[in-house]
C-alpha cells in the first residue's frame, strides 16, 4: 500500500518539515496542495527558483511527488484562462518531478444548469488534452462539489480520453454526502479511477446535513468495504490522506493526525482479512 498525504493538512510546515515528517511517519509520497502561505505551488520558491534542489531532496528522502493538486475548476467560464495557465504550469512541474497526476475540480454549478456546465467543462477539457498528452500527465477530477455522484461524474467524463483524464475517488464524499456505496462507485467509475483521497467523519447531530472530521476509524466511513473493493479490482495506486487543516483550523495538528493515518492504513489489510475480505 502506497501512502501519501496532501499538504492541505500541514499548512504551517515548510518544505524541510514536510520531507522530514513524511519520512518519520512512514509515508511514501507527498501530494502538494499549497506550501505555507502560497496555494499555487509553482509560485513557491522551492518549486519556482530551487526546483532542482527540491527534486534532489525528495529523491534522497525516497519520497515521490504523487500529485500536484490544482484549483482548476472545469465548469467555471470565468476561470478558463486561469485554469489553462495552472494546467501548463503544473504540467511542467509534473515533467520535472516525474509526477503523473494533476488534480482538478468539476466545480459548483452555481446558477448554471447542468448541461451548460457540462458544455463549459467539455470545451476546457478539449483544450487541455493536448497539453496533458504532450506532458504525459493525467488530469484527475475529484468526486467533489456537484460532481460527487458516479452518475454525474460519468457525464463529466463523456468525450474525454482515459489516457488524459481520469477520476480522483475521494472515498469520503460519495458515501457521506449521498450514501453511495463503494461498490456502486467502483462499478461506474473504476476503469477511470487513478487515485484516491481518504478521510473519516461523523454526521453533526446538531446541524443536519453537516459533518465533522474525525481521526481514521473514529468516524463511520466504511473503509474496510472500500479497501476490499479496491483490492478485488486490482487497484495499485496511491492512498492519500486529505486532512483539511488549512480550511478547518480547529482540526487536530498534523503531528497527531498523520502518524495515526499511517498506522490505521497499515493495519487495514489485516483488519480486512479478519472481517472476511480479500
Amino acid at each position: 500500500m502506497k501512502l501519501s498525504f496532501t499538504t492541505l493538512g500541514c499548512p504551517q510546515w515548510d518544505l524541510e518539515t514536510i520531507i522530514a515528517s513524511a519520512v518519520r511517519y512512514g509515508f511514501d509520497g507527498v501530494d502538494f496542495r499549497g506550501l505555507q502561505d502560497q496555494m499555487n505551488v509553482y509560485e513557491a520558491r522551492p518549486f519556482a527558483e530551487d526546483c532542482t534542489e527540491t527534486i534532489s531532496r525528495l529523491e534522497e528522502a525516497g519520497l515521490a511527488v504523487t500529485c500536484f493538486s490544482s484549483s482548476i475548476t472545469l465548469v467555471s467560464k470565468e476561470r478558463e484562462e486561469q485554469n489553462f495557465e495552472e494546467l501548463e504550469r503544473y504540467a511542467e512541474l509534473c515533467r520535472r518531478f516525474g509526477t503523473p497526476y494533476i488534480r482538478a475540480f468539476g466545480g459548483k454549478l452555481g446558477g448554471a444548469g447542468r448541461q451548460e456546465a457540462l458544455d463549459t467543462a467539455a470545451g476546457q477539457l478539449s483544450r487541455m488534452e493536448p497539453v496533458l498528452r504532450q506532458a504525459g500527465v493525467k488530469l484527475i477530477i475529484e468526486t467533489h462539489d456537484d460532481w460527487t455522484s458516479c452518475e454525474d461524474m460519468l457525464l463529466l467524463l463523456e468525450g474525454t480520453s482515459p489516457d488524459a483524464v481520469g477520476v480522483l475517488w475521494d472515498v469520503h464524499h460519495p458515501y457521506r454526502m449521498l450514501g453511495e456505496r463503494p461498490e456502486e462507485t467502483w462499478k461506474a467509475l473504476g476503469s477511470r479511477i487513478a487515485y484516491t483521497h481518504w478521510k473519516d467523519s461523523l454526521p453533526d447531530l446538531s446541524e443536519p446535513g453537516k459533518f465533522r472530521y474525525r481521526f481514521m476509524g473514529e468516524g463511520d466511513i466504511p473503509f474496510r468495504d472500500i479497501y476490499s473493493v479496491l483490492q478485488e479490482s486490482g487497484y495499485d495506486g496511491w492512498y492519500t490522506f486529505e486532512w483539511e487543516k488549512r480550511w478547518h483550523r480547529d482540526l487536530e495538528e498534523p503531528e497527531l493526525a498523520f502518524p495515526q493515518y499511517v498506522q490505521f492504513m497499515r493495519d487495514l489489510p489485516s483488519a480486512d482479512r479478519e472481517s472476511g475480505g480479500v
